[in-house]
């Protein structure tokens, strides 16, 4: 196979998030946001957003199409990539669950390339009290952990084509501004999330 086309896509996340799920070919495409947003996973509940205070901190409140709970992105802070395959690629899998596999390894060799030691989660996802309203208070397959708490966030949306998985590595970890006190399941980066995209892209299968 190729090698994974790599291109930036500026603007908003409303933007990003609508664009069409099309992948004749690998790709892996960096999203860069205009402003903060608040992204909901595809089934969760609008009732889960203050949206006054989100228009008063200029949070953007955007659905994705994929599942899990929301994830708070800053911009020219956190890392959102997403990485799409065709379905005739050999890393495909029918398989949903093990279909996150190859792409979580690749990020655990990327982050163990920052000197972090990582733990991929593969199986069921584990769930918390939060996790259906946050996405980084649970672990889903394929996501990576470093010190028992989960670092980079993937979630998956398919069609009969493609598969296209969105994955965040937040650079800080706040779950207060997200709602309230969470249990410590989850970590930042602690370092520039730039170091992290060209070990992950470097790690990335041929």
């Amino acid at each position: 196979m190729s090698p994974f086309r790599v291109s930036e896509l500026p603007g908003s996340a409303t933007d990003l998030h609508a664009r069409q799920l099309v992948a004749t070919d690998r790709r892996v495409e960096v999203l860069r946001i205009d402003r903060p947003a608040l992204v909901l996973g595809s089934t969760q509940a609008t009732d889960d957003v203050d949206r006054p205070a989100a228009d008063a901190l200029g949070v953007e409140v955007v659905r994705r199409r994929s599942g899990g709970g929301a994830v708070l992105l800053l911009p020219g802070v956190d890392l959102w990539l997403d990485v799409s395959i065709p379905r005739d690629d050999p890393l495909w899998s029918d398989d949903v669950t093990v279909s996150f596999e190859w792409l979580g390894r690749a990020w655990a060799e990327a982050v163990e390339s920052l000197g972090l030691p990582t733990e991929l989660h593969t199986g069921a996802a584990l769930q918390t009290r939060w996790s259906r309203r946050i996405c980084f208070a649970g672990i889903g397959a394929g996501e990576v952990l470093t010190d028992g708490r989960k670092l980079v966030g993937i979630s998956q949306r398919r069609t009969r084509e493609a598969a296209r998985f969105q994955c965040a590595v937040l650079r800080t970890w706040d779950p207060v501004s997200l709602l309230g006190l969470l249990e410590p399941v989850a970590t930042g980066l602690d370092r520039p999330t730039t170091d992290l995209l060209p070990a992950f892209l470097e790690a990335l299968p041929s």
